[in-house]
């Protein structure tokens, strides 16, 4: 591990009001997970990162640790901040597969979730726990969601989520794969089947397009298609990436360990969107970043843009004529919608103008007894947002089963 972890953990100073805690969504008690690893009480520690996040081990090696605990980190004020990433994924990966899947007493009801990504699993989880029968439901084959099938190897080894596939089995979880509601199957006819509640946790896998000439060419890819199966595409030498967020960043990094030998990233702004950290990472692996790139349209020689020339400030001053920046491939990263197969085929269900599913803050949709969180409804954030608003719905989950209980049995 690059990191010592033990040295890392004797820096911290046990703060009495711990900024690195603010700074997590999820609020991880960094401070009392420091002070259990030190004594020697590592599973300890484990199992309660794993009731406050189901998914710690995960977070770990995913999060974007310098805006969020590492970047409250007081220590960073003056010098390097802990390392609280490589402390969490040490005790979390150690505790994952000795996590006691202690539940509560079959409440005899059962709830619906669609979608095993990071929202599937924290709620499958949150509610299997309480005693409810749990079914996920996912139009692939192993599940994971975007863990699995967008976010590379070499940041996420989908061994650990193999090992998460086990401790659901463990937990009675039933996983139905290569299953689309919306398809063969409609939410109607998992009421029909005596499921109570179903949660919607089915991500955003629709690529948003620039709606420019050539975005239909046989060397014009989606980020998100591509980072599905990186091997079904031969790219070339020369990789044009138009976009500049994390997405971006990953499929540059995947193209350079696919054989690519030149890959650019286009970006509009001043500065990638990004994280900080990822952006050095692509650098170190030789991707180059270009900025205020306005492309024009995509052609198989590559894309064109004009470059736009900024002020102290960030503002535009001008704007160059177009020039064709050459690539084997152009591949298109702007972010992702989701799919409407399920609003199309249920009655009752509101969405926004963007097509996400509409909820309360407590995860309600406009129909009764259906539940929404995650990407689907925030559009894409990161893993342990999903994991925060997950917890919050499988609370109303829990109150919506509990008061349909009473109410039938009064």
């Amino acid at each position: 591990m690059a990191v010592h972890v033990v040295n890392e953990a004797n820096r911290c100073l046990q703060c009495k009001r711990p900024m690195c805690v603010e700074g997590c969504p999820v609020h991880t008690p960094i401070p009392d997970m420091i002070k259990l690893f030190l004594e020697g009480k590592g599973e300890e520690a484990g199992e309660k990162l794993f009731s406050n996040n189901p998914l710690s081990v995960v977070c770990a090696l995913v999060c974007d640790h310098e805006k969020q605990c590492e970047g409250h980190c007081v220590q960073g004020r003056k010098g390097s901040p802990i390392q609280w990433s490589s402390i969490e994924n040490y005790i979390s990966d150690t505790y994952l597969d000795r996590v006691k899947c202690e539940k509560e007493k079959s409440k005899g009801q059962k709830a619906a979730i669609i979608g095993s990504g990071p929202a599937g699993i924290t709620i499958a989880i949150e509610l299997a726990m309480r005693g409810y029968g749990i079914t996920i439901f996912d139009s692939r084959e192993k599940i994971g969601g975007v863990l699995r099938y967008g976010i590379p190897e070499f940041r996420l080894p989908k061994t650990i989520l193999d090992r998460y596939q086990k401790r659901l089995k463990d937990l009675g979880i039933l996983f139905r794969p290569n299953t689309q509601i919306g398809g063969a199957l409609t939410i109607d006819d998992l009421f029909r089947d005596g499921y109570e509640a179903v949660f919607v946790g089915t991500g955003v896998w629709r690529p948003n397009t620039l709606g420019v000439v050539g975005e239909s060419l046989g060397n014009v890819h989606y980020a998100i298609d591509y980072l599905v199966n990186p091997d079904g595409y031969d790219l070339g030498e020369s990789v044009a990436i138009i976009g500049a967020g994390n997405a971006a960043v990953d499929v540059a990094r995947t193209a350079i360990r696919k054989g690519a030998r030149k890959v650019t990233i286009y970006a509009r702004g001043t500065k990638a969107a990004a994280s900080r950290r990822e952006v050095e990472y692509a650098i170190a692996d030789g991707v180059e970043f270009v900025y205020g790139m306005n492309i024009k349209r995509i052609t198989d020689d590559g894309p064109i843009f004009t470059k736009t020339t900024f002020d102290e400030e960030g503002n535009a001053l001008s704007y160059s004529k177009e020039e064709l920046y050459p690539a084997d491939t152009t591949i298109i990263s702007i972010s992702q919608g989701p799919k409407d197969t399920i609003v199309n085929t249920t009655n009752e269900i509101a969405t926004t103008k963007k097509g996400l599913i509409w909820t309360d803050n407590n995860g309600n949709t406009t129909r009764e007894g259906v539940f929404a969180g995650g990407d689907v409804v925030k559009g894409a954030k990161t893993v342990v947002e999903a994991v925060a608003v997950s917890k919050v719905v499988a609370d109303s989950i829990d109150a919506y089963l509990t008061e349909k209980r009473n109410r039938e049995s009064a």
